[in-house]
């Protein structure tokens, strides 16, 4: 049985008539944590873009669970079962913790199954549980990236994309985003995550990519990346 969740294959993607990817080819098999790392400009972000739906590629192939999503539009690709949680935390501000959940589940028909989802975002996040009634747009930084991860946990996807979860965030909450993020590939869950803090994305992932202009430039497990001397003399500062 073939395990690979969501592949990748030579795209080309970019905005306007720039081509940001120019050839990216990665895999995510299931249950896989894996991570994208590289300087900035490497298009990790695109990556993610032109995965969900929310950038056409120009060439290439984009598959997820052995169907051909290639230029699907971003809502299909979320009913589909692929999750993703876009840079910058974004949350409704003026809506509760709990509508914020609930809009999540818009692919959801069954009350049921909302409720339930809503009981196992609130039992890997004990604090939103607390703050349900709380308006989004009041809560930290930290409480904010853990409502967007809760959301797209919402519809019982079968993979989650992460777009630098912790970025801008107080070191207490990066910690417990990473730990989150860990908990969740014990669960099972297979996730893909372009982060800036490349040597803790490394030390969590099964593999990783580093991407470089546009174009793959390493690739292997986690531990070997962030092991390599090359790897660490140019994108882990030393």
């Amino acid at each position: 049985m073939n395990d690979v969740v969501l592949r990748v294959c030579d795209v080309r993607a970019g905005y306007t008539e720039l081509d940001v990817l120019r050839g990216v080819s990665i895999e995510v098999r299931r249950g896989e944590l894996v991570s994208l790392i590289g300087p900035n400009g490497a298009g990790k972000s695109t990556v993610l873009k032109a995965v969900m739906g929310l950038l056409r590629p120009r060439a290439g192939r984009v598959e997820f669970d052995g169907t051909d999503i290639t230029g699907w539009r971003a809502d299909r690709v979320v009913r589909r079962g692929l999750a993703y949680v876009p840079q910058g935390r974004i949350v409704f501000p003026q809506m509760s913790v709990q509508e914020n959940l609930e809009m999540g589940a818009f692919t959801v028909d069954a009350p049921a199954r909302v409720r339930v989802a809503l009981e196992r975002v609130y039992a890997l996040f004990p604090r939103l549980a607390d703050r349900r009634r709380q308006l989004a747009g009041t809560m930290s930084g930290g409480e904010q990236q853990m409502l967007a991860i809760g959301r797209a946990l919402m519809i019982e996807p079968r993979a989650i994309l992460l777009d630098e979860p912790s970025l801008g965030l107080a070191p207490l909450f990066q910690d417990l985003i990473f730990e989150k993020i860990a908990e969740l590939r014990t669960l099972g869950l297979t996730l893909l995550m372009v982060e800036q803090n490349a040597a803790r994305a490394l030390e969590l992932s099964d593999r990783g990519y580093v991407l470089e202009l546009g174009r793959n430039r390493y690739e292997g497990p986690g531990a070997a990346l962030l092991g390599d001397p090359r790897v660490r003399a140019l994108y882990l500062g030393g």
